[in-house]
């Protein structure tokens, strides 16, 4: 088998694994793996090939590092429920509530442990399967 048809196959199992990790760092690699698999078709010596897949690798790592971390993971969407108001019956003595919220009975956690408790709170965020809530702002 040629040396070009090593370095597409290789280049083809690195960049089809990429399609499950999402990383992009297997796409650099997968990619200077063909450019190896180029300089092996035109008929470059073996360590030639090396060195410019090599060379390749490190400068398409690099890149694909910058780019992750410049456009990073997305904030996480902010819940629907967030600004929406509860009613409170009665507040435990540690700062929760069981408070009825779309249907069900809940969990609410003050925001801050000095915050008023109002009957009527808005909800400002979540922890796990709990409401942080806090006292409307007038």
């Amino acid at each position: 088998m040629d040396a070009q048809w090593m370095w597409w196959i290789a280049a083809a199992v690195l960049i089809g694994a990429e399609l499950m990790t999402g990383t992009f760092y297997l796409l650099a690699i997968g990619v200077a793996l063909a450019i190896g698999g180029v300089a092996a078709m035109v008929q470059m010596s073996i360590e030639a090939q090396f060195l410019i897949a090599a060379v390749a690798g490190i400068v398409l790592v690099f890149v694909a590092h910058r780019w992750r971390h410049k456009h990073g993971r997305p904030p996480p969407p902010v819940p629907h429920d967030v600004g929406q108001t509860v009613h409170v019956a009665t507040w435990n003595a540690d700062g929760t509530a069981r408070v009825d919220y779309r249907g069900t009975q809940w969990t609410a956690e003050l925001a801050h442990a000095d915050s008023p408790r109002h009957q009527t709170m808005v909800i400002v965020g979540m922890r796990g399967p709990n409401l942080i809530v806090d006292a409307p702002k007038h």
